[in-house]
């Protein structure tokens, strides 16, 4: 007696039309990922670069314990010209009328290149031995307190760090 065998078709991997959905779905994702990826980049470049903005923080805030005005621009803050306190996201830091100004550049994202980030400097006028407190960007002092400078951020607010938000 002869067994007959039955034939089993047996699919092994997948078709070409489930993959391009599947890679369909994949390039979707990515792309509402990456504006999301490109302003964390964004922001973490500002928030490098304004660190070089510490530079300048001392003179100004020794100048303002020490009852003297604030400095006027980098020379009388004892700092080198703008164009020389440089890092690499950095192409200039500018002190002016006690304020500090980081402009962006060289290995800066294109969306931040040119731009220019302020620091502040907030103070009680009538209690010199209170510590300078630094505003950013367009953040406001508290009440007692006055900003000092002018604010020339023009960064725009989504790539700001949070504490140089203005208040909503």
């Amino acid at each position: 007696m002869a067994c007959a065998r039955p034939t089993l078709s047996v699919d092994r991997g997948f078709s070409l039309i489930e993959i391009a959905v599947v890679l369909a779905i994949i390039a979707i994702l990515a792309a509402l990922a990456l504006p999301d990826l490109s302003h964390r980049i964004i922001r973490e470049q500002v928030v490098e670069g304004a660190k070089l903005a510490d530079v300048a923080k001392t003179p100004v805030g020794t100048a303002w314990v020490s009852h003297l005005p604030l400095p006027v621009d980098n020379a009388a803050a004892g700092l080198p010209p703008p164009q020389k306190v440089v890092g690499n996201m950095v192409q200039s830091v500018t002190v002016e009328d006690g304020a500090i100004h980081v402009t962006f550049g060289f290995k800066a994202h294109e969306r931040i290149r040119g731009r220019t980030l302020s620091f502040r400097p907030a103070v009680v006028e009538d209690a010199r031995v209170v510590p300078v407190a630094w505003l950013c960007g367009q953040a406001q002092p508290v009440p007692g307190m006055r900003a000092m400078g002018r604010d020339r951020t023009d960064l725009q607010p989504e790539y700001l760090p949070l504490n140089c938000h203005a208040p909503r």
